[in-house]
């Protein structure tokens, strides 16, 4: 029971606090409605496997030079799509009932790509959620995967309420509004991929897990 509330309670941080990702899911709720915002919001589920695997297998510190990497490479792709988005807001129109402009596998790909390149995720379980999960598991394995689900329950699922609210109000914008909001949404991006850039040139320590 321990495990299981401490993962929904980092979970709940992770998911809500402002990032990239969460940024990718306004975004796409916006553009495509819920569905679109679902699958972004998932995105953790198929992201995260290779950094939780090498992270408990690792269970060591993630040297500085990769960590300053991630953070610059991901950062300079975020404000790729932060600036893109915000050009497009310059003439977008608000989507037909239904209608989805981004393809689901260009979406979901930019999602993973994001996620891979963002370091929060390998910083977080290399420094918390590793030890935790190893910890638990050497006292009764069914509490260390009640740990991870319970984390990801809440990580994907805050962004799933997120992406249901967008979605269900995007058809009621006017375009002058649709296109404020899409390009708020694109300003969030660039202001994350600024951000990730800055605390990489800056790292010194482990930070904290923003998704």
């Amino acid at each position: 029971m321990r495990e299981l509330l401490l993962g929904l309670s980092l979970g709940l941080g992770a998911g809500v606090t402002p990032g990239a990702l969460l940024s990718l899911v306004i975004t796409s709720g916006l553009r495509g409605g819920f569905r679109a915002g679902l699958r972004l919001a998932c995105v953790p589920l198929l992201s995260d496997l290779p950094v939780v695997l090498l992270s408990i297998t690792a269970v060591g510190a993630l040297p500085g030079l990769i960590v300053r990497v991630l953070s610059v490479v991901g950062g300079l792709y975020v404000v790729y799509l932060g600036v893109s988005t915000i050009r497009e807001a310059r003439t977008a129109k608000p989507p037909e009932p239904g209608a989805d402009e981004t393809p689901a596998r260009k979406a979901v790909l930019h999602g993973v790509v994001v996620n891979l390149l963002n370091p929060h995720p390998w910083l977080f379980w290399i420094a918390a959620g590793a030890p935790v999960f190893t910890a638990a598991w050497g006292r009764a394995p069914a509490s260390a995967l009640a740990f991870v689900s319970g984390f990801y329950l809440v990580l994907c699922g805050s962004k799933v309420v997120l992406a249901w609210a967008i979605g269900a109000g995007r058809h009621r914008l006017t375009p002058g509004g649709y296109r404020i909001l899409l390009g708020a949404a694109g300003v969030l991006l660039t202001a994350a991929g600024a951000v990730l850039m800055s605390q990489g040139l800056m790292f010194q320590g482990v930070m904290a897990a923003p998704r």
